[in-house]
């Protein structure tokens, strides 16, 4: 597959990675998490979390989110969350089939939660006819590439614990959020009042492995049973292990993100001179959303894979990878604006 914007679930691993994995690939170790290396790196998440922190490492971000749903709902609970999440939009109704819960979506303008938007859904307390509003979930960045400060997870943690909830977040690309933020997976997490966490690796030079990280004591209720009746337990999980290890130790998680944030940045930047490409989000992580007249973006698409993102108003989705080059950038940019003379010559 010729190199795209597509995902950054499309580019390769990290030679770090590729490394911890085969290290781990010796002798025979004790299976489903028993082994030296699962709790080698549990030790190393209390101190990236915080002591309280228990992680449960899973195949793939649906199941981190599913298994942090299922710790903080049952199935006559509701969970808060914008339209666009990807619990709502991109994870074909698992929450609802494996957990039961209901999910309570507002629109908003940037992919962002407010208290004032979530406020909204906090009715029918006690009433048995209506789902339990029970969690909050926001994701970090959202899926419009927008960043919440830790004052405003901290202003939704808050009126989460007012009301008996709890809040969860999505952290496929938490290192890009950190980066940008300038700040530590803590403070963004567990210093903001955060009872769990999806926190995940694979859209930044992992291999495969996601994690279900509980923040709150009280939501480390029978996890591992929950953990395997969700399909979510692996035999061999010293290489998902493995693969934080090193992720995190090594600081390839800073790098990666750093790369693949400034990417999008550069991209932006020359997007800026395209009057014909209307940038339709700030970027603050590592995706630029771009509305393009119809036939040019159709045209680009021979050139580049990259996604519609909404068809009704011609928005693109670019995602930059850790492995995205400046060269990369350059030559979308030179196709971009080949496509646009040809669409003016018409």
């Amino acid at each position: 597959m010729k190199r795209g914007f597509g995902s950054d679930n499309h580019s390769g691993i990290s030679p770090e990675i590729m490394e911890a994995i085969a290290s781990a690939n010796v002798d025979h170790a004790l299976a489903y998490g028993d082994d030296e290396y699962c709790k080698r790196t549990e030790q190393l998440f209390k101190q990236v979390f915080g002591p309280q922190a228990e992680v449960y490492f899973v195949f793939n971000g649906t199941g981190a989110n599913v298994l942090n749903i299922d710790a903080m709902c049952r199935s006559h609970h509701a969970v808060v969350c914008a339209d666009t999440a990807h619990i709502n939009v991109d994870e074909c109704g698992a929450p609802q089939r494996i957990v039961g819960c209901r999910l309570l979506t507002v629109n908003t303008p940037d992919g962002k939660l407010t208290p004032q938007l979530v406020k909204t859904q906090l009715h029918g307390f006690g009433f048995e006819h209506h789902s339990q509003p029970r969690a909050i979930s926001i994701t970090q960045p959202t899926e419009l590439g927008t960043l919440y400060t830790l004052d405003e997870i901290r202003a939704l943690a808050d009126l989460a614990h007012q009301h008996n909830m709890f809040l969860h977040m999505d952290g496929a690309r938490l290192a890009n959020a950190a980066v940008a933020l300038g700040c530590s997976f803590r403070q963004l997490t567990t210093g903001c009042g955060v009872d769990c966490l999806s926190f995940g690796g694979t859209k930044n030079g992992m291999l495969m492995g996601e994690s279900a990280v509980i923040l709150n004591p009280l939501l480390n209720v029978e996890m591992k049973y929950r953990r395997k009746q969700m399909a979510q337990l692996s035999s061999k999980m010293r290489f998902m292990a493995a693969q934080f290890e090193a992720y995190i130790s090594t600081q390839v998680w800073r790098r990666n993100a750093e790369h693949s944030n400034r990417m999008a940045q550069l991209l932006f930047q020359a997007l800026r001179d395209i009057p014909e490409a209307q940038v339709m989000y700030p970027v603050q992580a590592n995706s630029v959303f771009v509305k393009l007249p119809n036939k040019v973006w159709n045209a680009l698409l021979d050139d580049y894979f990259f996604y519609l993102w909404d068809e009704e108003t011609d928005v693109v989705r670019w995602m930059c990878s850790f492995d995205t080059t400046e060269q990369d950038i350059q030559s979308l940019i030179a196709a971009l604006r080949r496509r646009i003379q040809e669409y003016k010559a018409q």
